[in-house]
């Protein structure tokens, strides 16, 4: 879509090249001890489902690229890695802070 290429590293094929090049980098600070729980993928409700002039509405997600502990820091990461901030992106990325900035540390890489 936005000249990403998809790349495979074990056996996990990530959007970008961009990507899959953090994935290594956060393996590696995982191996150190830097970093922990390493999860791909983390999926966030921004807001719930409901029901409005009888029609349901499904409930708005986010999907980060990463999720980890890190140790030095003593909190939670979520991590985006980007290229292109399209609208959407910056729509939910608001709306994920609002709702759950005070419990993760966002980045952006």
């Amino acid at each position: 879509k936005y000249r990403a290429k998809k790349t495979t590293i074990d056996g996990i094929t990530f959007d970008s090249r961009k990507e899959a090049m953090r994935y290594q980098e956060l393996k590696l600070l995982e191996k150190a001890k830097v970093i922990k729980d390493l999860k791909l993928q983390p999926k966030f409700e921004l807001q719930e489902s409901f029901k409005s002039q009888g029609k349901t509405h499904r409930a708005i997600t986010y999907i980060a690229d990463f999720m980890y502990y890190d140790l030095e820091q003593k909190k939670q990461v979520v991590e985006d890695v980007k290229g292109v901030r399209t609208e959407v992106y910056k729509i939910k990325k608001k709306m994920f802070l609002k709702r759950y900035g005070d419990q993760y540390k966002f980045y952006e890489v």
